[in-house]
């Protein structure tokens, strides 16, 4: 490996390690900002757009939009679905503890499987198959032992949403092709923004000028860093490591989540809820792994 290469190397896994751990914690930020769940959603669109338009003007290889003429539905329809994706998982967050509406949104992955067998009529292995039972038996157990009673059971439920959601913008990108990571979110941030203005608008106002300064401080850096910087540091990581090693240093996000959710929000976990939420994660890392032959 040339040091250029693995100078390079270095620096996208740094890159990719941040966001990861950066995304852990958006869960405690979104308990500081007094606004509602599509509000909240609305202006991290917007904000993470504007971000997003400095880093791409000020790139070397930006693309026109005329070069996805044939492909902006299929984007503009994944955008709309990564705004209600985030909508859902924030409100997720209010009804329950952040490490549950973590761990029940990263179901995502198990839907993906079950969504490309309908969509692209894929063939399931025997190794996708079990993942499956088993991830599906860890949301059974935590929807099962939910301790906070309706509202952990709401809480969940709005973080399955969030899933489903997410696993529509995976499949739909699939679908899309080969768009550039940063052109295809910078026109997703824009639809997203765009379907929930209105959305926003209809159904519970906008209440930005209410804010305290710590939720605002709070929102700005869920827009600009969690969302604007990382998704920056995301898609750039993703060109020099491999699809393996981005897979496994995902999985910082949760840890970093259900950590903060226990020790810093003290929102408790049970032993039963753990063991279930380690089903769903270990399944779904086991399924991404490709063991290489000897």
């Amino acid at each position: 490996m040339s040091m250029p290469t693995e100078r390079a190397y270095k620096i996208a896994r740094l890159q990719i390690i941040s966001a990861m751990t950066t995304f852990g914690t958006i869960g405690v930020f979104v308990r500081y900002i007094p606004l509602p769940s599509s509000e909240i959603a609305l202006w991290r669109g917007v904000i993470a757009f504007c971000v997003l338009s400095l880093f791409l003007l000020g790139g070397e290889k930006t693309s026109s939009l005329k070069n996805y003429r044939t492909k902006l539905g299929r984007l503009f329809f994944s955008g709309v679905a990564m705004g209600f994706n985030w909508l859902l998982l924030f409100e997720a967050y209010r009804y329950t503890t952040v490490a549950l509406a973590t761990l029940s949104y990263y179901f995502a992955p198990t839907i993906v499987i079950i969504g490309s067998v309908l969509v692209f009529k894929e063939r399931l292995c025997i190794k996708q198959i079990i993942c499956f039972l088993i991830s599906t038996a860890g949301l059974v157990m935590i929807i099962g032992v939910v301790g906070g009673g309706t509202n952990d059971f709401i809480g969940v439920l709005y973080g399955l949403g969030a899933a489903v959601f997410y696993a529509i913008v995976v499949l739909t990108n699939k679908a899309t092709g080969v768009v550039p990571g940063l052109e295809r979110t910078w026109i997703q941030f824009i639809a997203a923004s765009i379907v929930l203005l209105p959305y926003t608008y209809f159904t519970n106002g906008f209440h930005i000028h209410e804010i305290t300064m710590l939720g605002l401080v709070s929102l700005l850096i869920i827009g600009v860093v969690h969302t604007g910087i990382m998704y920056y540091f995301y898609f750039s990581s993703l060109s020099h490591l491999e699809g393996q090693k981005a897979a496994i240093l995902s999985y910082i996000d949760p840890i970093v989540a259900i950590i903060l959710s226990v020790t810093l929000l003290n929102e408790t976990i049970t032993l039963y809820q753990l063991i279930g939420g380690l089903l769903i994660l270990g399944a779904t890392l086991v399924n991404e792994l490709r063991l290489k032959s000897r």
